[in-house]
Formats: structure tokens, sequence, C-alpha cells
């Protein structure tokens, strides 16, 4: 008979034979290493989709060969401008059309479908088809950010990168997942936010296997950047004031005004789209058509057209007069809402920098404490948490665009609790509800496997095999 004691220490050497994690060998070395390549190569696709928005901006609003930074917002064209975002759609149509559909949309729901459906498999021409199309819509004065296009970009590159080896399923999401994340962080110099943004929206796990790679090709991404653009912030401000009760009272309030934002935003685009597919016209002609919306928009308000970089430093800076803003506000809002609910490329990230800056902007002439950048800056991250249901990749985003660190609580009680509100009022999020619309259901809420928990020895008994 086998005492007690000898029974105890055979579980516990059991026990102790037990690893805390499931990556037990050495080949998330070797997957690191590839996530590696994977950054530096999306670190120079990011680069080079700047460059390209750049080119196509100066072409198509001044008539000019160069591939420096432009804003559309300076632009003499008058009425002409209503045409330019519509040729930008007509060019994005045939694109989709006859290139491929995948590079519809801003690119995150894309990227979750490839991973969920596809087995983390993207088509290699979506690499090249993809930036030269969201280059076009965002140069023609399309209001959306380069971060959407980048994401789905680098994920497609690594996920070709990965096919060309042989990689578990497992490995190639994960290398998908690595050049999404490292072309956010090349974009806007956000290697912790893009993290964030991957284990928040795309990994469907917290395991060192796939965050470790995935962090390994955001800070890459971003040392090629730093070495092409340099390491300072997007938007330096100046430290805000230490957050009060008072000021985490107000950053609550933002909260609340940013998620009622998101939710109001997110039903937008989806009742845009769903009134584009009653149109008796193929969905190549949709881009055009809302491109007339985009360009009315660009008459009332022309820092409502592009990526509006200037714009977001402006409002953090206090450089634009209420007015402005209230008109920037709607018109933005209005056009993204259109232009992305009918199947045009680009991305969703700074344009909900400039709506939600927009609110904290105004909110800022009621609220008692801080100082209107930080309820910019609070805007901004609360308004990405809520839509994209991503809280603490909006806190960090943030910061990492401003490297204001005093104003962290307030972003965190802002973020939040507009993520508690779009928790509340939507059963999807912007990006999830384009899946949902495609017959998959994506669990957002992260747990161990009660199954992982329970060792075979302590539900085993003589008597299972009698």
């Amino acid at each position: 008979m086998k005492t007690r004691s000898q029974s105890v220490k055979r579980v516990y050497r059991g026990v102790h034979e037990l690893s805390d994690f499931t990556t037990a060998n050495r080949r998330i070395l070797y997957i690191s290493g590839l996530g590696m390549i994977v950054g530096i190569a999306s670190g120079f696709i990011a680069y080079a989709l700047l460059k390209l928005i750049g080119l196509f901006t100066n072409l198509f609003f001044y008539g000019k060969f160069a591939i420096s930074f432009a804003s559309p917002a300076q632009n003499h064209l008058g009425l002409l401008v209503i045409g330019v975002p519509v040729v930008g759609g007509l060019i994005v149509g045939y694109m989709a059309r006859y290139g491929s559909e995948r590079i519809r949309g801003h690119g995150i729901p894309e990227a979750i479908e490839a991973i969920l459906i596809n087995k983390s498999k993207m088509e290699p021409k979506i690499t090249v088809l993809k930036p030269l199309s969201s280059a076009i819509s965002i140069g023609t004065g399309g209001p959306f950010g380069a971060e959407g296009p980048i994401i789905m970009t680098g994920g497609a590159f690594g996920s070709v990168f990965s096919q060309f080896l042989d990689l578990t399923t497992m490995e190639r999401r994960t290398l998908l997942v690595a050049g999404a994340a490292a072309g956010m962080a090349a974009t806007f110099n956000s290697p912790v936010a893009a993290t964030l943004l991957a284990v928040e929206l795309l990994l469907f796990e917290w395991k060192p296997r796939s965050l470790i790679p995935v962090g390994v090709a955001a800070a890459t991404a971003t040392l090629i950047r730093g070495l092409i653009l340099g390491y300072q912030p997007l938007f330096p401000i100046s430290p805000t004031p230490s957050a009060s009760f008072l000021t985490l009272l107000s950053a609550a309030s933002v909260g609340i005004i940013a998620g009622a934002a998101s939710t109001g935003l997110t039903q937008a685009v989806y009742a845009a789209e769903d009134s584009f597919r009653k149109l008796p016209i193929h969905w190549m002609w949709w881009p055009a058509i809302g491109a007339v919306a985009v360009g009315i928009g660009g008459l009332i308000s022309p820092r409502a057209l592009g990526v509006g970089y200037d714009t977001i430093d402006a409002l953090l800076l206090g450089q634009l007069v209420v007015g402005i803003v209230g008109t920037l506000v709607i018109v933005k809002a209005t056009i993204w809402a259109i232009s992305l609910g009918s199947g045009t490329s680009g991305g969703v990230l700074a344009p909900l920098l400039i709506i939600g800056g927009s609110l904290g902007a105004m909110a800022s002439l009621v609220l008692p404490g801080g100082v209107p950048a930080l309820w910019v800056l609070v805007g901004m991250g609360a308004m990405i948490g809520g839509t994209m249901r991503a809280p603490f990749t909006g806190v960090i985003f943030a910061l990492e665009l401003t490297h204001d660190v005093t104003a962290l609580l307030p972003l965190l009680v802002g973020s939040i609790v507009a993520y508690l509100f779009t928790v509340l009022s939507m059963k999807r999020s912007i990006l999830t509800e384009k899946v949902a619309r495609r017959g998959v259901h994506v669990a957002r809420e992260y747990s161990v496997d009660t199954l992982e928990q329970i060792l075979v020895r302590s539900v085993i008994t003589k008597t299972s095999f009698q």
C-alpha cells in the first residue's frame, strides 16, 4: 500500500514539472526572428505608403510631382474640389472589382476575417493593391487615415511571407498580426499601442508564443521609422497639469460624450452601407458616389479632407476656433461614415482622433479642471477606446502620440467610460460588425480554459478503467 506521503510527493513532482505557459520550446526564438524580418519590411512599407499619399495629394490637388506631405485643406480648386474625390473613387472601385475585393474597407475587419476563416492566409496581390488603392483614395481627399491600410498591408506581407515557410496555422497568424502591428507602429511611432491593438483586436489570446514575436516586430518597425523619420512623438505637446478629482470627473464626462459619438458613428457607417446595398448598380460604382459627399464636405470644411495630421496637431495646440471645430466634427463624421459605407479603401484611427479631439476641444469650453489640450487628448483616446472597443490601446496610443505622461489617469478614465458606454449600447464594435455581417461571430472576452486547469490525475480513478 502506498502511504499518503508517497502520494503527495508524486503529485508534487507532477505539478513541479508543469510550466506556467504553454510555450515551452525554443521555436519561439525562430518565430521572433521571422517577426523581426516582418517588422523591417513593414517599416519600409509604411514609409512608402506615406510617401505615396503625399505624391497623390500633390498631383491631384496642386498639380505638382512631389512626395512630401501636403494637406488638401490648402487647395485653391474651388468647385472643382468636388470632382477630385470622385476620380479617386472611380479608380478604387475599378481596382477592387478587377484586382481584389479585399481592398475595400479599412483593413482591420479583413485581417480579422483572414485569421478566423482563411487560416491566416492572404493573397500576395493585396500587398500591392491595398496600399496603392488607399494612397489614391486618401490622396484624392478621402477622409481616412493611413494606418488601416498599413495594418492590412503589413498583415498581408506577414501572411504571404509565412506561406513560403513550413509554419503552423498559429504561427502564420502570429506573423500576420506581427506585420499588422509593425505597420501601425511605423506609421505613428507607437510600438506599445500597436502591440496592444494586436492583443485587443487580432490575436484572440494573450500568450508568449504570439505576444513576443508581435512585440519584436512592432519594436523593429519603430526602429526603422526612427532611422528614416526620427524618434520624436508625432504630436508633441507641453505637459498637462496633474489630475485632480474634478479633472477625473470631467474626464468621465468626455468619456460619455465619446461613447455616445462612437455609438452614433458605428450606426451611421452601417446605415450608409445598407443604403448603398439598395442601389440598383454594381458596388464598383459606390466609392465614386460616396466621394461626391466627400467633395461637398471639402467645400464646407477643407480640413475634413485627407489624413488630417496637421488638423490633429492644430487641435492639440488650440489653434482652431470653436466655429471651425464644430463644423469640422460634423463634416468629418458625415463624409467619413458615407465614404466608409461606400466600401472605399481607408483607415479609421486618424479620423477617430480628429472627431474625438474636436469633441474634446468643444467640451473644454465648459469642463472644469485641466486645460484644453488635455480634453482634446482624452477625447482622442476615448474615441478609439469606445469605437474600436480597445480601451488600453486608446490610452497608450494617445500617450505615445504626445509623450504627455501626466495625462495617463484622465485618459484611462475617459477611455474606460467610453468603452463601458459602447459595451452597454452596442452588441458589436465598428470592426466586428463588418465580420458578423459575413456570418462570423467574434468573441471578444478572453478567459482561461477550465479544462486546461484540470489535471487528468485529479479526476481519474481506478473505476474509470473498469
